[in-house]
């Protein structure tokens, strides 16, 4: 075991903390559900969660620091991520209506992906909270691995649930009419939002 039992159990009430704090990944979760309901969210929640282990394998093994270093990399990831997520809302508002967005939007487990991994800010937040953890004296990109494993449970569970909650909302408007028309606006909003709080990331 490449780190301390004791500091694990540590670890798991502070990553479950930052997993109920309302983020851009529970907001992409919400806007799934919204969109296209609860297996929608769990999808995307998936792919969110396989993003935030991938960002702990980059950081564990030094390109994290080296993006997180470099303000060229750094724009780059931040642009991509906001484009995407720009396309994203623009085909919800093209689509025929939460239920049906899917062939459109595209699939919720990719998108999941794709956003977490060109969120610099998590990257960011990687480099920041998780080395207050690891223990030098160990192999560190196993104790990276460990740590992202239990963030990226953590944040599968929660936005799961809360993007659930928000699909029994497209599910009571997925007959049609003017509730389901602002119910795929709201959605659309949703990702836009994400994308506007990418253009105006602060790198600190």
């Amino acid at each position: 075991m490449p780190l301390d039992w004791l500091v694990l159990l540590t670890f798991v009430p502070a990553s479950l903390a930052l997993n109920v704090t309302p983020g851009a990944d529970m907001m992409f979760c919400v806007g799934q559900g919204l969109r296209d309901g609860a297996p929608a969210a769990w999808k995307g929640s998936a792919g969110v969660a396989l993003g935030g282990l991938c960002h702990a394998l980059i950081a564990g093994l030094g390109v994290g620091a080296l993006v997180a270093a470099h303000p060229v990399a750094f724009e780059a990831i931040r642009w991509i991520g906001a484009a995407y997520l720009l396309w994203m809302a623009v085909q919800i508002l093209r689509s025929d209506g939460p239920g049906r967005a899917s062939a459109k939007a595209g699939h919720p487990f990719r998108d999941g992906l794709l956003v977490n991994l060109s969120n610099p800010k998590v990257i960011l937040f990687i480099l920041a909270f998780v080395p207050q953890f690891i223990d030098p004296s160990a192999a560190v990109l196993p104790q990276f691995l460990i740590f992202g494993a239990v963030l990226s449970a953590g944040g599968l569970i929660v936005n799961g649930v809360v993007g659930s909650l928000a699909g029994v909302l497209q599910q009571r408007f997925a007959g049609g009419g003017a509730g389901a028309r602002w119910l795929q606006r709201l959605s659309a909003a949703i990702f836009a939002g994400l994308a506007l709080r990418l253009i105006f990331l602060q790198r600190s």
